[in-house]
């Protein structure tokens, strides 16, 4: 079950309760009687495996005579296949 954290909006009492998904969210503050809060708060997150963090996608760097340019792009630039050229054959001396 979460636990919830309210916070009255006259005495400032704070508090925590655990309550289930389909409970009623508590408006009255037990000391006072007033209107209560849900008070949020960041809740952590870890994300396992590959894919999430923006080194992922990155080739590694080849040790290749770089010229200080860097290229902002986050993909990896695909090297260009090698061209072969076809020449005519020679007709033959016949």
């Amino acid at each position: 079950m979460p636990t919830y954290s309210y916070r009255c909006t006259e005495c400032d009492n704070a508090f925590d309760v655990k309550q289930s998904f389909s409970d009623a969210t508590l408006t009255e503050c037990p000391v006072c009687g007033g209107a209560l809060r849900k008070v949020f708060s960041p809740v952590g997150v870890t994300f396992n495996g590959g894919g999430f963090y923006r080194t992922d996608s990155r080739s590694t760097p080849k040790s290749e005579g770089s010229s200080g340019s860097s290229s902002s792009s986050s993909t990896p630039a695909k090297a260009e296949p090698k061209k072969t050229e076809s020449k005519p054959a020679a007709p033959s001396a016949s």
